[in-house]
């Protein structure tokens, strides 16, 4: 009787050990879910915002090296100076062919918001230059394809554009020579069309044929369209 004792004594005293450490989980797990509930909102607010800068980012960097190689192209022998129509939240210009296929032709490339304001987005579309009749306008000449989505909402961008002056304007009015920089701003229409990332290149080629001028010498050497140089350092500001 006294080993039959002993061993219903050990098995319960093993009962309220589990029930005890069960219990213990049980509290370890509460505090562990409390903690992850509060946690993992911040650490997916954290990871959107990173997503959203990287998207930004990557856009000013594509509309920058676009801007950067524009080219003095001519619409047609009647126009004398370059294919390029600056405004606020548009661009069309000319710039070499860019892509695995691309050759030595030139690209006619407009930048700029398209859609309703819900759904608008900031495109990036493509045609292949080709001089147009007099009389004809590029809204009439050009078919754009080849549509890639830069931005979308709440994001858009602006631009604005400078003479050797420095000087910014909202639109670019001069026919007879490419602007000297282009500035290029994202707003964030969820925070009121707030600034939250700006970004300028300049434009390396300021006279037919590729041709920069050297403001050191005064005279024209011959340069890369796509090696731009930022008139001034980036300005960023951090995107919530």
């Amino acid at each position: 009787m006294s080993n039959r004792s002993a061993r219903s004594h050990q098995a319960g005293f093993a009962l309220i050990e589990a029930l005890g450490a069960l219990a213990i989980a049980g509290i370890v797990l509460s505090a562990l879910l409390a903690v992850t509930a509060q946690w993992l909102p911040a650490w997916k607010r954290g990871l959107d915002r990173m997503q959203r800068a990287e998207m930004v980012a990557a856009a000013l960097r594509r509309a920058g090296d676009d801007f950067a190689a524009a080219q003095f192209v001519s619409l047609n022998r009647e126009q004398k100076g370059p294919l390029f129509i600056g405004q606020e939240f548009s661009a069309l210009f000319v710039r070499g062919e860019l892509g695995p296929n691309a050759g030595h032709g030139l690209d006619v490339v407009r930048i700029g918001d398209d859609g309703a304001r819900n759904e608008r987005a900031v495109l990036r579309a493509r045609a292949p230059f080709e001089p147009a009749p007099i009389g004809q306008s590029a809204a009439d000449r050009f078919r754009f394809g080849d549509p890639v989505v830069l931005l979308s909402a709440p994001f858009r961008m602006s631009f604005a554009y400078a003479d050797r002056t420095m000087a910014w304007t909202s639109e670019w009015r001069d026919a007879n020579k490419l602007p000297f920089a282009v500035r290029m701003t994202v707003h964030d229409d969820s925070r009121g069309g707030a600034a939250v990332l700006v970004s300028a290149v300049r434009i390396q080629v300021d006279t037919p044929g590729g041709a920069a001028v050297d403001s050191a010498g005064g005279g024209t050497t011959n340069r890369t369209p796509a090696a731009a140089e930022s008139p001034q350092p980036p300005k960023n500001e951090p995107i919530d």
